[in-house]
């Protein structure tokens, strides 16, 4: 009678066995085939072939239920056919399917921050203020240290602040925020610097505060980097922007000084990026639009500045662009 009862454990087991076997073969191929079709789809996606990606995520996800980035290049997928501002069916169909699959995704992954952003990203395409800020800020909140967040949420806020002090108010927190983090990154200053620059054309009753503001940060980054052009050259731009943009309502004087602090901001650019084309077009502009003004009398001089100053730029920009060909020819015979 044991001997009877140890025989059927024995059968049991052997049975057990081999469906638990058979099952972890199922599960092994299901992995394969899944694997297949994602790497597959992401062929397609790469050469954006969504439609054909589409198909393969479909297929990857009948395989692995659980394959996060098959659902988050789905959802990236339908939303290559998402066209922003255009009620049809068709159209909110690929913005629903997005998504559906971005949602799943994040289901499966409530801290992939890939996802938050891309999810974040459809709404905000779709105008869907909340539900796009709740996204953005608990990307925020998960990685509080990387200062890219923080220009996500200002690019956000920017998007939809137009003449809205309020949400113009919060994309500048987001930008200071960055510069409390880490107040040695010359990059934090220049964000700030164009961001004050972007609302002159919504508030132009401040428009003088703003460019000075701008030009603040666009010092505070020259500080930081001394032997950079780019700050220079911004600061360049700035001066003269304001001179110019506010020509009906500056004195003379006051030209004068915003001019000369341009040119004296444009020849430190030179000096320290000759080859760049850039500060010698705008010393060419500085003379026609605010010497040539203000000094009617010298109008002969300062046009042949002008000349002289776009005959140097022309050349600097034929050998850029000549330079840019040979490194273009040398990358291709590689």
């Amino acid at each position: 009678m044991q001997r009877r009862s140890s025989t059927i454990l024995l059968i049991f087991l052997a049975l057990a066995i081999v469906i638990s076997t058979s099952g972890c073969e199922k599960l092994k191929v299901s992995r394969l085939k899944a694997n297949h079709h994602f790497s597959r789809a992401n062929t397609f996606y790469a050469d954006k072939h969504f439609r054909d990606a589409i198909k393969e995520y479909e297929l990857a996800l009948k395989y692995n239920p659980q394959l996060v980035d098959a659902y988050r290049y789905l959802g990236e997928s339908y939303k290559q056919f998402f066209k922003a501002g255009v009620d049809t069916p068709e159209n909110m169909e690929y913005a629903n399917k997005s998504i559906a699959a971005l949602t799943k995704a994040l289901e499966i992954d409530q801290k992939n921050r890939n996802v938050l952003y891309s999810l974040g990203e459809m709404y905000n395409r779709m105008r869907n203020f909340e539900e796009a800020e709740k996204l953005y800020l608990r990307i925020v909140e998960l990685d509080p240290a990387n200062l890219n967040n923080y220009n996500i949420l200002a690019d956000f806020y920017s998007g939809y602040s137009g003449e809205n002090p309020e949400l113009m108010k919060k994309a500048e927190q987001m930008y200071f925020r960055r510069i409390e983090l880490d107040p040695e990154t010359a990059e934090s200053y220049a964000f700030v610097a164009q961001f004050y620059k972007n609302r002159i054309k919504y508030e132009a009753k401040i428009a003088f505060q703003l460019f000075d503001l701008s030009n603040k940060f666009n010092i505070l980054r020259s500080k930081l980097e001394p032997d950079n052009y780019i700050p220079w050259f911004a600061i360049g731009v700035n001066r003269f922007d304001k001179a110019f943009t506010l020509r009906n309502i500056l004195t003379y004087d006051e030209k004068e000084i915003l001019g000369n602090a341009s040119k004296e901001a444009l020849l430190k650019a030179i000096e320290l990026e000759p080859d760049a084309p850039n500060p010698y077009i705008y010393m060419s502009i500085l003379y026609l639009n605010v010497y040539a003004k203000i000094f009617p009398e010298k109008e002969e001089i300062m046009l042949a500045e002008v000349q002289r100053w776009r005959d140097r730029y022309d050349g600097k920009k034929k050998k850029q662009v000549e330079k840019e060909r040979l490194e273009q020819e040398l990358r291709g015979r590689r």
